[in-house]
C-alpha cells in the first residue's frame, strides 16, 4: 500500500483557560491516502477546524497540542518541525482553504500581488515568473487572466474563493485542506466550485480534507468519511457506507436531521 499523505496518530487538543482546560480534540487518529478525497463531519465546535489548524500547526494559544499527539506528512511529524522546515511545508506540501475567501485574500493588493507574496516566499519566484504561473493557476480555475489586477472585492465570492484554490494549488502541494469553503455560498455556486475540484484533483493528483457540517453534501463528494462528536473521531468508513448504513447512533442522528424533499408530513410538521 501506498504511504499516507497525512496520517494522524492519537492527537489530542486542549484549550487552556484559567478555570480548567478544555479538551476540544480527544485522541484523535485517521489516515488520508495520495489522491483520497476525505470528508470530517461533525456540528459546530465538535473540533473538525481545531484539527484543521494544527496540521499546519496554525493554531494559537490558547490552543495546545498534548505529548503523545503525532501528525505526519509524507512521513515526517509536523509536531516535531524547526521554523525552517515548517515554513517549507506549508503552501508546499499542505496548504489550505479556509471558509471565507475575503479573510484570507488581502483586501487593498490586487490577485497578481497576492501570487506574488505565496510564489516569491516559499518558490524564489521573480515578479515575471510569478505573473506567469499566477495566469497559468487562474486559467486552471476558469477565471481570465485579465483578472491578475482586480482587487479581491471586484470579484463575486465564488471567484474569490477559486482564487484561494488556485493561490494552494500554486506550488503543487500534495494535501489540500478545505475547511467549510462552500459554507457562504449558494448550492450553484458550491456544486460548481467542488466540480471543479474533483476535476483537479484527478489532473493533479493531490489529497483532499474536506471539513464542513453538511454531511448530505459531503456524501457526495467524498471517497471517505469521519464523523466527528464533541471531540473524538466516533466512525469512520467509506462514504456510500455512511450514507447506507451508518453505525454509530450520531452518524444516524445527523442523516435524520436532515429535512426530505419528499414524503408526507409528520406529526410535528403539523403541529408547526
Amino acid at each position: 500500500m501506498s504511504e499516507p499523505v497525512l496520517s494522524i496518530r492519537n492527537l489530542s487538543i486542549d484549550y487552556v483557560g484559567q478555570a480548567g482546560d478544555f479538551r476540544a480534540v480527544r485522541n484523535v487518529s485517521f489516515d488520508i491516502g495520495p489522491g483520497e478525497f476525505f470528508g470530517l463531519a461533525g456540528e459546530s465546535g465538535c473540533g473538525k477546524s481545531t484539527i484543521a489548524f494544527a496540521i499546519s500547526r496554525l493554531h494559537r494559544p490558547p490552543a495546545l497540542i498534548r505529548t503523545g499527539s503525532r501528525i505526519l506528512v509524507g512521513g515526517r511529524d509536523v509536531l516535531s518541525l524547526d521554523p525552517a522546515a515548517l515554513r517549507a511545508l506549508r503552501w508546499r506540501e499542505v496548504a489550505m482553504v479556509f471558509q471565507s475567501a475575503m479573510n484570507s485574500l488581502n483586501p487593498v493588493l490586487t490577485i497578481e500581488t497576492q501570487f506574488y507574496d505565496v510564489l516569491s516566499t516559499h518558490a524564489g519566484l521573480s515578479r515575471a515568473a510569478s505573473r506567469e504561473r499566477a495566469a497559468e493557476m487562474l486559467e486552471l480555475v476558469g477565471i481570465p487572466a485579465d483578472r491578475l489586477s482586480a482587487y479581491p472585492h471586484q470579484l463575486s465570492g465564488g471567484m474569490r474563493q477559486r482564487v484561494v484554490i488556485a493561490i494552494c494549488l500554486s506550488l503543487s502541494p500534495k494535501l489540500i485542506i478545505m475547511d467549510e469553503p462552500t459554507t457562504a455560498l449558494d448550492v450553484v455556486v458550491q456544486r460548481e466550485i467542488l466540480e471543479r475540484i474533483h476535476r483537479l484533483r484527478q489532473k493533479l493528483g493531490f489529497s483532499v480534507l474536506f471539513i464542513t457540517h453538511d454531511l448530505a453534501l459531503m456524501v457526495q463528494v467524498s471517497d471517505r468519511i469521519g464523523i466527528m462528536l464533541e471531540g473524538e473521531l466516533v466512525e469512520v468508513n467509506e462514504a456510500r457506507a455512511i450514507y447506507t448504513d451508518p453505525r454509530h447512533a450520531y452518524t444516524k442522528k445527523l442523516w435524520a436531521s436532515i429535512p426530505r424533499l419528499s414524503g408526507g408530513r409528520t406529526l410535528g410538521d403539523a403541529a408547526r
